[in-house]
């Protein structure tokens, strides 16, 4: 960064995740000297929905129609909420911003409206779409290998009647665990996974954004970038993730993403956080947006 004040870290999650799943690598960060902020977006963390049917014994029928709390949270909520942190951690200095997965959109959102406020942006194989809508990103060769229906196995409710995605993640059906694991933490042990797994909430926001939310040159073009491979992510596949570097690159030539690459899954990086906390602590040694 080009101020002497140490940057924060804010940490933005993906899909039915929250701040919990940073917990290990802030440790490794507060370690390594950083500060960081883990962000809960609207509905997220303590703001989520947990209904009884939920509960054991479950009961599935009640869980397909109980309302949730982050029914109607669209990605200009999360958008403004992320801003709002932000604008309260400039203030002690420079901000990267990382973000995880789906929350490289409300990321790059932040970005597109609040240049300003970011010293660098940072990508773990996260959505930074440029020249698709994310869904139609689905469609292309590079997502391919994703499994879309086997995860859909413990999906609950009509997404459109609940007006959210559910899923019960506390399944014990063993053909949905088993898409789960290959899909978020394949090279993990089964007790890692099902922690993990336990983190997660049942519901998410249906909204992704549109053509007008991909990453703008002239706001989000102008901050610093780095994107961080996940080789062996199979959510979002290493195809999928050097297109994004591409498009991103093509979009800002004249500032190019600085791209690391890390061993693992979509989620080894949390589970096992010190390789991903030194690639991060390199970065705040890195020139700024102002530098």
């Amino acid at each position: 960064m080009s101020s002497q004040i140490p940057p924060t870290f804010v940490l933005v999650h993906g899909a039915f995740a929250n701040s919990f799943s940073f917990a290990p690598l802030q440790a490794e960060l507060g370690l390594l000297g950083h500060r960081s902020v883990a962000v809960d977006l609207p509905g997220h963390g303590f703001g989520a929905t947990y209904p009884r049917a939920y509960q054991a014994p479950q009961d599935l029928e009640g869980l397909a129609i109980a309302p949730g709390s982050i029914k109607g949270v669209t990605l200009a909520d999360n958008a403004a909420h992320l801003i709002g942190i932000l604008e309260r951690a400039k203030e002690n200095g420079p901000v990267i911003l990382v973000s995880h997965s789906r929350g490289g959109v409300a990321a790059t959102a932040a970005a597109n409206a609040r240049p300003d406020l970011i010293d660098r942006i940072v990508y773990v194989a996260a959505w930074c779409p440029v020249a698709l809508d994310v869904g139609d990103y689905y469609a292309e060769p590079e997502m391919a290998t994703v499994d879309a229906a086997s995860l859909g196995l413990a999906m609950v409710g009509n997404p459109a009647e609940l007006g959210l995605l559910r899923v019960n993640f506390r399944t014990a059906d063993p053909k949905a665990l088993a898409a789960f694991k290959a899909a978020f933490l394949a090279d993990g042990t089964d007790d890692e996974f099902l922690t993990f797994l336990n983190t997660f909430q049942p519901d998410e926001n249906l909204d992704v954004g549109t053509s007008a939310d991909r990453a703008q040159a002239a706001t989000w073009g102008r901050i610093p970038k780095t994107y961080v491979r996940l080789t062996g992510d199979a959510s979002l596949p290493l195809a999928l993730q050097d297109r994004l570097i591409r498009e991103g690159d093509a979009l800002t030539p004249d500032n190019p993403y600085d791209v690391r690459t890390l061993e693992g899954s979509h989620l080894k990086w949390l589970t096992d956080p010190a390789p991903a906390a030194r690639v991060l602590g390199e970065l705040a040694g890195l020139p700024g947006r102002d530098a």
